[in-house]
């Protein structure tokens, strides 16, 4: 009798997250064209990590941070920093509501990755709609038009890395508290990011002259206005509550019933690149949406249920 709510939270969770998750999508785009990505996510590692502390000795206690098995959640991270580095990257060079719309192809992949790592049951309706799924994305693609751009592999490639980070935090749920897995994430995302600051910061590389991702990533660290700094320092409590609210999530629902969840983001990237940039889905990219959509409500309204022995009380 409990479960049906435990998901519900799960559900809302993740629809938050996402939601809190866009406004740094929208920061971080509105920044690429000045500053490279690696001092904004140190910027942003910094001012989530006392929070995230914060977070993980309430919910846990500071002991929670050196549990047995904490170097499982620092591989997650590893994971999780490919998926938003690979996702950031692409912002510069598509529209938001683009980017966000190939990289949907996690939440297909978490369906398929949820059977092979976490046994759980999948029905021929729900294999036929993630088969659907990944059709759209082709549909977005268009590779017979032109060939695929570099951003649009980087935004595919980091729903991959994000869908196995999700069933990684699936796998370590009963173990480690949402609040500990997004505190030693954030502590990779800084020690990564910092890496990179050495390999670029000094600048150097002829950024302005490449394809804009690669411009984003290897351009030299900028001084920037006020205003600028604070909003870098502003993607660290964003970080830090989205992280949370979908560490939890996973936690508390299984994989399959949230994926489809995971497109509230298709919401948000059409509403922040109509207002800002005035970007707005052409003919094939709304075809693609639509199928991929599609294919996420046939999955949610799938035959049968969960295995239970998946689900996190």
């Amino acid at each position: 009798m409990t479960r049906p709510p435990v998901a519900l939270l799960g559900i809302l969770c993740l629809a938050a997250g996402i939601a809190v998750f866009s406004m740094q999508d929208v920061i971080l785009k509105r920044l690429s064209g000045d500053y490279p990505l690696h001092q904004a996510m140190v910027l942003r590692s910094l001012a989530a990590a006392p929070l995230l502390f914060g977070l993980a000795v309430l919910s846990g206690g500071a002991r929670s941070l050196i549990a047995p098995g904490w170097p499982r959640m620092v591989l997650r991270g590893l994971v999780s920093f490919a998926a938003y580095t690979c996702y950031y990257l692409a912002l510069p060079a598509l529209p938001i509501a683009t980017t966000v719309a190939l990289y949907f192809s996690a939440p297909l992949m978490i369906v398929v990755l949820s059977v092979v790592m976490l046994g759980e049951r999948v029905s021929p309706a729900r294999w036929l709609a993630v088969i659907c799924g990944f059709g759209g994305v082709v549909v977005i693609l268009r590779p017979d038009a032109a060939p695929v751009d570099l951003a649009a592999a980087l935004a595919i490639g980091s729903g991959m890395a994000y869908a196995l980070s999700m069933i990684l935090a699936r796998i370590q749920g009963g173990q480690f508290s949402a609040a500990a897995m997004a505190f030693h994430g954030n502590l990779v995302f800084l020690g990564l990011a910092v890496g990179l600051s050495l390999v670029f910061g000094r600048g150097g590389w002829s950024a302005e002259s490449l394809h804009p991702s690669l411009a984003f990533l290897t351009r030299g660290w900028v001084m920037p206005p006020a205003r600028d700094l604070a909003l870098m320092a502003a993607c660290g409590p964003i970080a830090a509550l989205g992280l949370t609210l979908l560490n939890q999530a996973y936690r508390l629902a299984p994989a399959p019933m949230l994926a489809p969840f995971e497109y509230t983001a298709l919401i948000w990237g059409l509403i922040w690149g109509w207002l800002i940039w005035s970007d707005w889905p052409d003919a094939a990219t709304w075809a693609g949406i639509a199928i991929i959509v599609t294919a996420g409500l046939v999955v949610l309204w799938r035959p049968g249920t969960p295995r239970a022995d998946t689900a996190t009380p």
